[in-house]
């Protein structure tokens, strides 16, 4: 629909990003997963590498292998109790086959949100290298601790080179619903048209109308539900006190570092279970860092059931030997 492409370009130069042709530049798609797909398959060959950090969300990661690129790590590393991205091994990471940065900002699992020198660097490495930036924004707006949205194609000489990947899922609470977008500048958005015709078909003109509206209302109750997330997030940091997890600066996750108390991930996964907590071992959510965690998703919890998180952890690390 023409108008829920005119509402996304909308939404995006709301927030400070800028000025795209719904009609000439976006592409509707059958939720986010797709999106990442198509535009995956527009963006690389197979055997060409694109660079994503470590932990990243599995989805992104698996999404690079179906189309047979392949990932490059880049560590996320904890300075001052946050995620930091460790712009060194980004310098050193492009080689001949790079062909995309792919960032998931704020990131699922971790939390991380870029900081502005973090993405200045980004943007530096991707003009420098003439290389894109696919940008997975479903968790844009969910942001903690009066932190403000910045989108990456507003960044000098980015606009062009920037493809932004949405959705109503997370920011909007409309799991379910299946509607995406890609943001394809130029010519781009014919080969992203031309990949989702045999990707993912046609998305529900009934959630493309809801989509629409959701994105055009005066007050869609992020800042209501942002606080919310925020309370909930700042309990769970309250009930894992004095254990190695790493405070989020957004999206609904936070991990603990087992591998740092001597357990591995998946066995503490296992325990928790055993104590009625789910909590999902990261390995295969990157590399060497995500293997150390174990993810905690807080977004769905009331502060009450929360408050009983504490114990029931420290009794599955206990039953583990750990102290």
């Amino acid at each position: 629909r023409d108008d829920l492409k005119e509402a996304v370009a909308a939404f995006i130069e709301r927030r400070g990003g800028p000025r795209y042709d719904g009609r000439g530049e976006i592409v509707i798609t059958c939720g986010e997963g797709d999106a990442m797909l198509d535009a995956l398959f527009c963006l690389t060959d197979p055997g060409d590498e694109v660079i994503v950090t470590d932990p990243t969300y599995a989805g992104m990661i698996n999404r690079v292998r179906l189309v047979g690129a392949v990932p490059r790590l880049v560590p996320l590393r904890v300075a001052d109790g946050e995620w930091r991205l460790d712009l060194d091994v980004l310098s050193s990471a492009v080689t001949a086959r790079t062909r995309v940065v792919f960032v998931n900002n704020p990131s699922f699992p971790t939390g991380w949100v870029a900081s502005g020198e973090e993405w200045d660097a980004i943007a530096s490495l991707c003009r420098e290298h003439d290389i894109w930036l696919l940008y997975l924004a479903c968790f844009e707006g969910v942001l903690f601790d009066g932190r403000t949205v910045r989108h990456p194609a507003a960044l000098d000489g980015m606009r062009d080179r920037t493809v932004t990947v949405g959705c109503p899922t997370l920011e909007q609470r409309m799991i379910a619903w299946r509607i995406g977008w890609v943001v394809a500048p130029g010519e781009l958005v014919n080969d992203v048209s031309r990949v989702h015709i045999y990707n993912g078909l046609v998305p529900s003109g009934f959630n493309q109308i809801g989509t629409r509206v959701a994105l055009t209302i005066a007050d869609d109750g992020l800042a209501a539900a942002n606080a919310e997330w925020q309370r909930r997030r700042d309990e769970t940091l309250r009930q894992l006190d004095g254990l190695p997890a790493v405070r989020p600066a957004g999206s609904w996750s936070l991990l603990l570092d087992v591998a740092a108390l001597g357990l591995d991930c998946a066995q503490v996964s296992d325990a928790l279970l055993e104590q009625k907590v789910a909590a999902t071992p990261m390995r295969g959510w990157g590399g060497e860092v995500a293997d150390r965690h174990v993810r905690f998703v807080f977004s769905n919890e009331p502060v009450e059931r929360l408050e009983l998180l504490g114990e029931r952890v420290r009794n599955a690390l206990s039953g583990l030997g750990s102290t």
